[in-house]
C-alpha cells in the first residue's frame, strides 16, 4: 500500500478543545456523527479561526485520545501560546509513527478516509509495528483545487 510510511517524529504538543464521544467504540456511524457535530459547532462559532490565529504552522489537528476511560475528540493546533482553561495540551511521544496520506472534499471526508485506511488496512496488515494506544491525529495540511490534503499520524512500537 503506497499511501503510508513509517516516520520518526520528535515529541510534540497540540493545544486542543474537545468533547467526549459517548457512542460505543464499535458504533462508527455514531462516533462519526458526534465528531462531525463537534467540528461543525467548533467552526461555526469562530473557535477554529481563533485557534488558527495562535498556531505556529498551518496544520489543523483532529485528535483521538482515551482520557480517564473516556473517548475524547479534539480540534487543535501546534502553538506556543498559553493554554486557556478549557483547552488541553495533548502530548505526542517521540518515536516512530505510521503516517497515512489522503485527501477529501472536506476535512471530515479526509478524516474518514485516512482513519479507515489506517485502522482498516494499514495497522491490521503491519508486520513490524503495532499501535498500543496513546493519542493519534488526522492532520489537515493543505487545501487546493477544492480538495483537503493531509495525513493520519499514529504512534507505534516495534513488534
Amino acid at each position: 500500500m503506497e499511501n503510508y510510511f513509517l516516520e520518526e517524529k520528535e515529541a510534540f504538543t497540540v493545544l486542543g478543545f474537545g468533547t467526549e464521544l459517548t457512542s460505543d467504540y464499535t458504533d462508527y456511524a455514531g462516533i462519526n456523527k458526534e465528531k462531525a457535530d463537534f467540528w461543525r459547532e467548533f467552526t461555526a462559532d469562530g473557535r477554529l479561526e481563533a485557534l488558527k490565529a495562535i498556531a505556529t504552522n498551518e496544520y489543523v489537528f483532529t485528535v483521538n485520545e482515551a482520557v480517564n476511560n473516556k473517548m475524547m475528540y479534539y480540534v487543535g493546533v501546534m502553538t506556543d501560546a498559553p493554554a486557556p482553561e478549557e483547552a488541553r495540551l495533548i502530548q505526542f511521544p517521540k518515536g516512530e509513527y505510521v503516517v497515512v496520506k489522503g485527501e477529501g472534499n472536506t476535512p471530515e471526508e479526509l478524516s474518514n478516509t485516512v482513519t479507515g485506511l489506517a485502522f482498516g488496512q494499514v495497522l491490521p496488515e503491519a508486520r513490524d509495528v503495532a499501535y498500543v494506544g496513546g493519542p493519534n491525529a488526522v492532520v489537515e495540511m493543505d487545501k487546493r483545487d477544492d480538495a483537503v490534503y493531509g495525513e493520519m499520524w499514529i504512534p507505534v512500537v516495534r513488534k
